[in-house]
């Protein structure tokens, strides 16, 4: 009983510390870690949330959350007798992890369908350009740049944006879906677009999704800022944003009009970094979280 307590606890600490951090104002110094934040308060909550159904579910056996269900889908007999509550628990529980998971494969599929569609859609209309090596050439008057994750990964271009763009500015635009690409946002964003699908009445998962969409953005910002200049990103950016981009294809990471003067606001006065012992309190916050679900998963208090 105790265990269940504690993970609807840890469930509870994760919702409301979730709807707080949506509000937070330090993120943009730090995107990374903010990301990470996000990533271990996802976990948690998942993990608590189911964990403190199974918990009460399994506790006739007086064992954790994982050897209680590895008892019971043994068809061991509890040392207590069961009762409807345990069982509607055990219902629930099962029910709650079998839905999380599924959308989560889910998502991943179908992202990985379209990503599939789309190379083949690009095999028949880009092309490559000497004067961009490793780029693809989309022939199309509107402004449009992403990229097409995964282990084939693919940089697009369109014919307008390379129009609508100075050379420095293209560059900083490559710079920066090349960052999508080596630091594999889609696998950051896939969980939170899969808790949306599983939980699409929840404002705060919605906001979160939305702030781990400007969060990997503003890190790719962050990795492209080191090959090119930041002005010529920030300018790159308003001319996207004043041209009216094309929407980016579902499945891929591109420009957008979406929080531009944000970006561009901290491209030109940065703000100042983190203080050390914060980054750490924060990232030590996030271990905990990653490490506190799953260790009250095998343990009985």
């Amino acid at each position: 009983m105790i265990t269940a307590a504690a993970l609807a606890a840890l469930a509870a600490a994760c919702a409301v510390g979730s709807w707080r951090f949506t509000k937070a104002e330090w993120t943009p110094r730090a995107p990374r870690l903010a990301i990470i934040l996000w990533q271990s308060l996802g976990v948690a909550w998942g993990l608590a949330t189911t964990g403190a159904m199974l918990a009460y579910a399994v506790q006739p056996y007086d064992l954790g959350v994982l050897p209680g269900l590895i008892a019971f889908a043994r068809g061991e007999t509890p040392a207590a007798p069961w009762d409807a509550l345990h069982v509607l628990a055990m219902i629930a529980g099962i029910t709650a992890l079998a839905v999380l998971v599924a959308v989560l494969l889910t998502a991943g599929v179908q992202a990985l369908r379209a990503r599939r569609r789309h190379r083949m859609l690009l095999a028949l209309i880009a092309h490559d350009d000497p004067a961009i090596p490793g780029v693809r050439v989309l022939d199309h008057p509107g402004a449009a740049a992403y990229c097409v994750p995964g282990l084939r990964s693919q940089v697009v271009v369109s014919e307008g944006a390379r129009k609508l763009l100075s050379q420095d500015e293209l560059a900083a635009v490559l710079a920066h879906e090349a960052a999508h690409v080596r630091e594999r946002h889609d696998l950051v964003l896939l969980p939170f677009a899969a808790l949306r699908r599983a939980l699409p009445w929840s404002r705060v998962v919605a906001d979160a999704q939305a702030q781990v969409e400007l969060l990997i953005e503003m890190a790719a910002d962050d990795r492209a800022r080191r090959y090119c200049s930041p002005r010529r990103l920030a300018t790159a950016l308003l001319r996207f944003g004043t041209a009216g981009a094309m929407p980016t294809p579902h499945g891929m990471l591109g420009v957008h009009a979406h929080n531009v003067m944000a970006r561009v606001n901290r491209l030109v006065k940065p703000g100042p970094e983190l203080a050390a012992s914060v980054r750490y309190g924060y990232l030590a916050l996030a271990v905990t979280l990653l490490t506190a679900a799953p260790v009250l998963w095998v343990y009985q208090l």
